[in-house]
């Protein structure tokens, strides 16, 4: 059964098609410019598709049974639409943990993922999310400040959150990907929120990266407002607002910690001290 992963140049795309050609999987990647597939792997067919162009996605799919993508909502409509005309017979999704938290419901960031979820269930397609809540790789954002010498600027330094290394969400939905239509067990595992295995604040992730690198970062806290006029030098008001929710929600215990994905792999999650050390040369 081939398998075609969108976005198979991204951080949890590349593990996704890496690991799927571990497995002996047929594997299909998807590049918006065909010059930049020259770094996958010579086993995955490269194919070129744009999520916004619905007439480049039915060749990508032609022959195609299952999908691993990360949707915008500006294509989720034409790529549900095309997948279904196309006959394919799974999707797995990344998505967001946000949609599952209590008093997000008009968070920015849970409205747009819960959006393309909502497209996908129109359509009927069969498909599972798989919802990180928050990415361990949210934090190479401070790379440029790390790298530089520079503080790096938190907002609630100490709001304490559970971040999950990519390779176990890559792993999850391999999971998803490989499981059997009929198996509801893994359909609810995977439907579930991700987490890594350790609650820890924003200033210990800091620390831990310090001592990957043989260095120790500082720390320019932020206020609220501050915070404002910094996140909004790189994106729009109502997404600056959803991610000062989420910190200041972490910072009264509203970041839960999951069990999802051991109970998917059946090993430990990977810790944040490990991200780090995988991380070290990106910030260093």
């Amino acid at each position: 059964m081939t398998t075609l992963v969108i976005g198979a140049r991204g951080g949890i795309g590349r593990h996704v098609l890496d690991l799927l050609l571990a497995a002996g999987e047929p594997v299909r990647a998807s590049v918006r410019d065909r010059r930049a597939g020259a770094d996958l792997p010579t086993a995955a067919e490269v194919v070129t598709a744009d999520l916004n162009r619905p007439d480049t996605l039915r060749p990508a799919l032609d022959g195609v049974h299952r999908v691993f993508l990360y949707l915008p909502p500006s294509g989720a409509e034409a790529f549900a639409a095309v997948a279904a005309q196309a006959g394919v017979e799974r999707v797995v999704l990344l998505s967001s943990g946000s949609v599952l938290l209590p008093g997000m419901e008009q968070n920015a960031i849970a409205a747009e993922h819960r959006a393309v979820e909502d497209a996908l269930t129109a359509a009927a397609l069969p498909w599972t999310p798989v919802r990180p809540l928050v990415l361990a790789s949210n934090t190479l954002r401070w790379a440029d400040s790390i790298r530089s010498g520079s503080p790096v600027p938190l907002v609630y330094p100490d709001a304490v959150t559970a971040p999950v290394h990519e390779r176990d969400v890559a792993a999850v939905a391999v999971a998803a990907l490989r499981a059997g239509v009929e198996d509801a067990a893994a359909e609810k595992l995977t439907a579930a929120m991700l987490t890594g295995p350790e609650l820890i604040s924003q200033r210990r992730q800091l620390e831990l990266i310090g001592q990957a690198i043989g260095r120790t970062p500082r720390i320019e806290e932020l206020s609220p407002d501050q915070a404002r006029e910094h996140y909004g030098r790189f994106t729009d008001p109502a997404t600056v607002e959803a991610i000062l929710q989420f910190q200041a929600a972490a910072v009264d215990g509203g970041s839960p910690r999951t069990q999802t994905v051991p109970r998917v792999l059946g090993r430990p999650g990977l810790s944040f001290e490990q991200w780090a050390r995988d991380h070290a040369q990106d910030f260093g």
